[in-house]
């Protein structure tokens, strides 16, 4: 077995389509269906079904997949001890963050450390906090930034270092009449909102506020994804309910915070438990630290506090 058809594999196995995985891998659609056959031959077994509208994996596709991300996992391990010797000249980093964070946070950690390290590539997945705890989880990521979600389980894999807690904000355009400075959910509920899609667990928790107040929310658009939020926000269709450092570097936007309740998160860094991390990840992870408390100086424009979590334990 090839590390090159194993990596195929696994990216069929997890998009569950030949194209989408081709794409991911930039790879052809033949090649990689060459390897995908060659394995099959090699392990004498089908590993997938195939039908017009996708593929399925089969009970011996099901076998193989925990051994081949494990084996993946450690050839990325063995990769990165490799980079070790070339110091910060070169390596790579796979990095996870949901879109809230993408959008803030991750951006400025990115043009931090690309200024510092532009031999380090790096790779960015957008998802949600459990999807990423499942792929630090199997290897597939080096590090993520992922929200504490209550009542979910921790996963022993994973350990989550808290980074900061932040308000979320009121978020209107920076012209639009009516908007007070200060707002109850009471007043909240009133005004037109755009409402993120049901998957945020930033929709979850401004559901459950409401909620618990006995309110029923005005929407106006209902459904969108982040980018969409800020921009129907910035064109006066509505306000959105939204973390504070999602306003970094949106002057066409302004913040007003939430009171009675005031409603908080946490943002972890997360990463695999017991992996020891490779002088790029130690990097990134750094420059994460900085930023976050850099933030913490520049919250009075955004509308929230927003607050470093305890001292940064960085591993070596």
């Amino acid at each position: 077995m090839r590390l090159e058809e194993l990596r195929s594999f696994e990216a069929v196995a997890r998009l569950g389509h030949f194209t989408r995985a081709a794409d991911e891998l930039f790879l052809t659609q033949p090649s990689l269906s060459r390897q995908i056959q060659a394995l099959e031959s090699d392990l004498g077994a089908t590993l997938f079904q195939r039908d017009r509208t996708g593929v399925a994996i089969t009970t011996a596709g099901e076998a193989l997949l925990p051994i081949a991300r494990r084996m993946l996992a450690d050839a990325d391990a063995a990769r990165q001890e490799m980079d070790e010797l070339a110091g910060l000249r070169r390596g790579r980093i796979r990095l996870g963050a949901p879109p809230t964070l993408c959008v803030s946070v991750v951006a400025e950690v990115i043009a931090e450390f690309r200024r510092a390290h532009p031999g380090i590539d790096l790779h960015i997945t957008e998802a949600g906090s459990r999807i990423l705890v499942e792929a630090l989880s199997e290897g597939a990521l080096d590090l993520a930034l992922t929200i504490t979600r209550p009542n979910v389980r921790s996963d022993a894999a994973v350990e989550r270092v808290p980074l900061f807690t932040e308000e979320l904000v009121v978020a209107s355009a920076a012209d639009a009449p009516g908007v007070p400075d200060r707002l109850t959910i009471t007043e909240l509920a009133a005004l037109p909102q755009v409402a993120f899609n049901r998957s945020y667990d930033l929709r979850v928790a401004t559901d459950a506020a409401f909620e618990a107040s006995g309110l029923t929310p005005t929407i106006a658009v209902e459904g969108a994804e982040m980018d969409a939020v800020l921009r129907f926000v910035a064109r006066g269709i509505g306000v959105a309910v939204v973390p504070a450092t999602v306003l970094l570097g949106r002057p066409e936007l302004r913040g007003s915070p939430l009171g009675d309740p005031s409603l908080t998160r946490t943002v972890n860094l997360s990463r695999r438990a017991a992996v020891r991390a490779s002088a790029a990840v130690a990097a990134i992870e750094r420059t994460i630290f900085e930023v976050v408390a850099g933030l913490a100086h520049e919250d009075s424009g955004l509308g929230g506090r927003i607050t470093p979590v305890g001292p940064s334990d960085h591993r070596s």
